[in-house]
């Protein structure tokens, strides 16, 4: 199988099912962010040395792999062929952020990204994070999605905070906090 069919040169892309749409379609870009976000994701993991943490990052790509399929699929495919997401999910990612905060010196301000490149890393990936969020609610207000997909991203913004925070602690840089000019 090649890996270019020439089917999308005019601007087209087919969803799960097999309806053709634009590539500027809303739908096409939340799961094209939802890509990136993956992409910076496998980063994240390549740079972190912590083995439980790293297969927990791996399960996040493969859940990110799931709400891409769910986006990319038509809505009434979604039932059918499409790989689900799950409430343990999410409490998966909760349980993770209870762990790493319990080690964290208490938030009193908010933090500029960076420090080193494996935390800078990390906020791009939140913040990347938060546009797929966005645009997946935008793609909400026109049809429906599997429910679980914005708790997911919003839940997965936050884990990425938590680890940037803690990747940082791990690494004995200090959080660069933001003192407002008034």
């Amino acid at each position: 199988m090649k890996i270019y069919t020439k089917t999308g040169d005019r601007g087209q892309t087919s969803l799960i099912g097999g309806t053709r749409i634009s590539k500027a379609d809303l739908r096409i870009d939340a799961y094209g962010t939802v890509d990136e976000l993956n992409s910076y994701i496998g980063l994240v993991r390549d740079l972190n040395t912590d083995e439980s943490r790293r297969n927990l990052l791996k399960e996040i790509q493969d859940r990110l792999f799931t709400i891409g399929s769910n986006l990319a699929a038509e809505p009434e495919q979604q039932k059918k062929i499409i790989p689900d997401l799950r409430e343990a999910d999410i409490e998966l990612l909760e349980k993770a952020m209870d762990e790493m905060d319990a080690s964290l010196p208490p938030l009193r301000h908010f933090i500029l990204p960076g420090g080193h490149t494996a935390v800078s890393f990390c906020h791009i990936a939140r913040t990347v994070c938060r546009r797929a969020e966005r645009l997946v609610i935008a793609l909400a207000n026109q049809t429906p999605l599997h429910p679980l997909i914005i708790p997911y991203l919003n839940r997965l913004s936050d884990y990425l905070f938590i680890l940037a925070r803690k990747m940082a602690q791990e690494l004995g840089v200090e959080e660069l906090k933001w003192h407002p000019r008034v």
